[in-house]
């Protein structure tokens, strides 16, 4: 039985994001922005919810490879697990280092870097597409022959490392910052400053981005984000947003090759017709400015709802996807998307939020009624009816939200 080490682990980050939240505001930082955080933590929900439903279609290419085109029958020892671990590391390097470098890569990649903030929820900021082609970089792990549940194990632990590096709050961890990717090299890659764009790529071992040329120290002051900022909190904007440009640079291209380089070349490149490659501006500290709304208290506390009742809808499915009809799982996945996508919208102040609420409940009494025929356990059912009743009066009847939008 494969075990899901990324959904047991969520209790765990959200543990420590409230230490770092806690240490950040006895210390004034101000690392942390309630509207950016839910932002982040949307996109984590969206990533988890698809990945549930690509994962067995994802896996068998490796699966696929394993079994018929294996070179080598490798015992399972522990110097099979070292190796293996040395050989994920290795295609994450190189698997991260292409998502930088072919646009058509970086459009999905690019949602872990939107947000202009650093702090542990951004690790949780994640694609919602990147798995679609994430896996075909490790397919030479397949061809060797290590078995596909060690490697599942090895990627996720790989994946669960990078979270505690999201911090500016570790400052140096000394002679590790010599083997390691560390919070300060990671930092780093988080960084819009041109000098930081495209280096320190690692996963576990900082000893890839010194042997291929990519590493950095951090240096200057760190600006976070990407270099044309995407100055929204929708979260399903923010996984196509740069596939809209990449589009409509393709149609303003005159020739067939041109409109293909526009998705394999590096980020920046465009055709002699529009200007060649622009390269990545300098930072204007003075005249920098981070994206944000501001949010009447009332709304930010019906903003934390329709958060909150997406992160229990989409901590559910994690546990029990499986056990649940396929139709039901795209019903539940759709309730909570349109409840972080309304949450957005709600941010930032976008007309179409009241339309948008509306339907939004509808389908959560379909979504009701439907698990109602199906049996579900009706203390269940009364419960959520309850909770989705009381939500709809306060946005009706005791604080008219809707007025501020």
């Amino acid at each position: 039985m494969k075990t899901n080490y990324i959904a047991l682990s969520v209790p765990i980050f959200f543990i420590l994001i409230g230490i770092e939240l806690a240490y950040t505001f006895y210390k004034k930082l101000n690392y942390y922005r309630l509207n950016d955080s839910i932002a982040n933590l949307s996109q984590g929900i969206g990533s988890q919810l698809v990945g549930l439903f690509m994962k067995s279609v994802l896996f068998v290419g490796y699966m696929y490879i394993f079994e018929h085109w294996r070179l080598f029958e490798i015992p399972n020892t522990i110097w099979t697990w070292i190796i293996l671990f040395i050989g994920v590391d290795f295609f994450y390097y190189w698997f991260h280092r292409m998502s930088h470098q072919i646009n058509a890569l970086w459009a999905a990649h690019i949602v872990h870097h939107q947000s202009e903030e650093y702090n542990l929820t951004v690790a949780l900021r994640q694609s919602w597409f990147q798995g679609w082609f994430s896996w075909i970089f490790y397919l030479p792990l397949a061809l060797i022959g290590f078995d596909p549940i060690m490697f599942l194990t090895l990627s996720s632990f790989n994946t669960l490392y990078q979270f505690w590096i999201h911090t500016r709050t570790i400052k140096s961890m000394g002679f590790l910052e010599y083997i390691l990717n560390t919070p300060s090299h990671h930092r780093v890659h988080h960084g819009s400053n041109p000098k930081y764009i495209d280096k320190n790529h690692a996963g576990t071992l900082i000893i890839w981005d010194k042997l291929f040329g990519t590493f950095q120290q951090e240096e200057e002051e760190v600006y976070y984000g990407i270099t044309k900022p995407l100055a929204s909190w929708n979260p399903v904007w923010a996984n196509l947003h740069y596939w809209k440009d990449l589009i409509e640079t393709a149609k303003q291209s005159d020739n067939v090759t041109d409109k293909i380089r526009v998705f394999v070349k590096p980020p920046g490149w465009f055709p002699e017709k529009l200007g060649g490659f622009q390269s990545a501006p300098e930072i204007d500290a003075v005249n920098y400015r981070k994206f944000h709304t501001e949010t009447a208290f009332k709304v930010m506390i019906y903003a934390v709802l329709l958060f909150l009742i997406a992160l229990a809808l989409g901590s559910y499915q994690l546990f029990y996807f499986d056990r649940l009809t396929l139709f039901t799982n795209t019903l539940i996945a759709s309730f909570t998307i349109l409840s972080m996508l309304t949450c957005g919208a709600l941010l930032e102040k976008k007309r179409w939020f009241v339309a948008a609420e509306h339907f939004r409940y509808l389908l959560g009494l379909f979504i009701l009624y439907f698990l109602y025929r199906l049996d579900f356990p009706l203390e269940w059912l009364l419960g959520l009816l309850v909770v989705h009743f009381a939500i709809a009066v306060y946005f009706y009847f005791i604080k008219p939200i809707y007025r501020n939008v």
